[in-house]
């Protein structure tokens, strides 16, 4: 009988102890804010790489046709 008073004691310390939820509460808030820190950096890679790109484009452009004019004012 004292071995289950004892038992009783420890299951009902065990179930008081909230130690454990306020780890597993910051764990979650965590991965949230991990979450929101990779959708953002996606998305901003995404329109990084729009921007080269376009840069990209502009400067093959330019040198495509600068070369083959011979130059734009030596007429």
């Amino acid at each position: 009988m004292f071995t289950l008073t004892i038992l009783r004691e420890k299951v009902r310390r065990f179930l008081k102890n909230e130690e454990g939820a306020s780890a597993i509460e910051y764990s979650i808030i965590a991965a949230l804010i991990a979450v929101v820190i990779v959708t953002g950096a996606t998305a901003v890679g995404t329109d990084i790489n729009t921007v080269f790109t376009s840069i990209s484009t502009a400067l093959q452009g330019a040198t495509g046709t600068g070369a083959g004019s011979g130059g734009g004012s030596g007429g």
